[in-house]
């Protein structure tokens, strides 16, 4: 199968991993930004072939993860509302908030559609008229074109019954974020290739130049990432820092066009709080000021929901590279897929699930 089996071939895999180890390293951290890297380093046990000197990171590239506790909050309160169908992606159903998670909410009798696509929001909008429909918009500017084109869509066909919970938030900034804290020392990145195939490679440029860390855009099979480490980890060697696109296949050095558009028609940049990070400046999207009559949080007036985090979930360290799953002390027992504590157990890019399904 083109562009798949030829990326988890195990001969390919063998001399990645020769040149890797030939290579004369200190101890070095490498983050994986993307929680679907994530999986699949621990899915092909990845860091048990690699020298004991190179430490992975998990970075916070996982969407549902990092999608703060205040809006679980607020989708639980929206979906109780009388006449409100809400419809949200799998995952964000059995996400933990202050009090209960939405699959809870949906058990007292809220109705709440688990959907594949925005389009399917639209859908029941112009199949029920008479009610309420909100579609719950989370991710990385992955998603962020769908969502917008789901709103143009709506305006279009002038729905006045459609809205959106938006909790976009944006993956350069996290970084920066990360890359600024005294609390971890990086050496290099693993760039997330599906945030880079809208984006373009640019912020990596701009963030290996202005940090001095060596970046890799990568894919997500073990050929990918471990090609990815190293070139990271020879220009660690060489003392070089500048980005390279491993993911040609997919990733453009400007993006795409296309969709960028579309994400800017629909949104603006604005402050957003992260799960365990906190706020982290210009890191969110917002709606623009003309389709605000689509915006749930200021229809329905929610803003003054009160939430709090899990003092026991440890899911803000993990989330920052500062702890992995096993360090934590309610892993695999008082939380587990059935029964999550913290958002990173629930995701199928959630690290704690990924030690979860391949380490416990």
């Amino acid at each position: 199968m083109k562009f798949l089996d030829e990326y988890r071939d195990a001969e390919k895999i063998k001399i990645l991993i020769n040149q890797i180890r030939s290579l004369q390293l200190p101890p070095i951290n490498i983050m994986e930004v993307c929680g679907s890297q994530t999986h699949t380093i621990l899915k092909y046990s990845l860091e048990e072939l690699l020298p004991e000197n190179i430490n992975l990171i998990h970075g916070p590239g996982c969407p549902v993860c990092v999608t703060p506790v205040e809006m679980i909050d607020k989708a639980n309160v929206l979906a109780g509302m009388d006449d409100v169908i809400f419809t949200s992606y799998g995952d964000m159903l059995r996400i933990p908030g202050s009090r209960s998670s939405l699959i809870e909410t949906k058990a007292l009798g809220a109705d709440i559609k688990m959907i594949y696509s925005p389009l399917d929001a639209i859908r029941i909008a112009k199949e029920e008229p008479n009610k309420k429909v909100i579609f719950f918009a989370i991710g990385f500017e992955t998603t962020a074109p769908a969502n917008a084109s789901a709103i143009l869509i709506a305006q279009k066909l002038s729905l006045k019954n459609f809205f959106v919970l938006c909790s976009h938030v944006l993956i350069p900034p996290a970084i920066e974020a990360l890359l600024n804290s005294e609390l971890i020392k990086l050496n290099g990145l693993l760039a997330p290739g599906h945030v880079c195939t809208i984006t373009g490679t640019k912020w990596c440029e701009n963030i290996s130049g202005k940090h001095k860390i060596p970046i890799a855009v990568t894919g997500f099979e073990p050929v990918d990432l471990l090609e990815g480490i190293l070139i990271t980890a020879k220009q660690i060697v060489s003392n070089e820092h500048h980005t390279v696109n491993q993911y040609k296949r997919v990733v453009q050095i400007e993006g795409n066009k296309t969709a960028l558009k579309t994400i800017d028609k629909v949104f603006e940049v604005c402050d957003r709080n992260w799960r365990g990070l906190g706020e982290i400046k210009n890191s969110g999207l917002k709606l623009r000021d003309e389709f605000e009559k689509y915006d749930a949080e200021k229809v329905f007036n929610i803003s003054s929901v009160q939430s709090f985090e899990n003092e026991k979930c440890i899911a803000g360290e993990i989330l920052q590279g500062l702890k992995k799953p096993l360090e934590c002390k309610l892993f695999s027992n008082e939380c587990t897929p059935i029964k999550p504590v913290g958002a990173p157990m629930v995701s199928s890019e959630g690290a704690c699930a990924a030690y979860y399904n391949y380490r416990k």
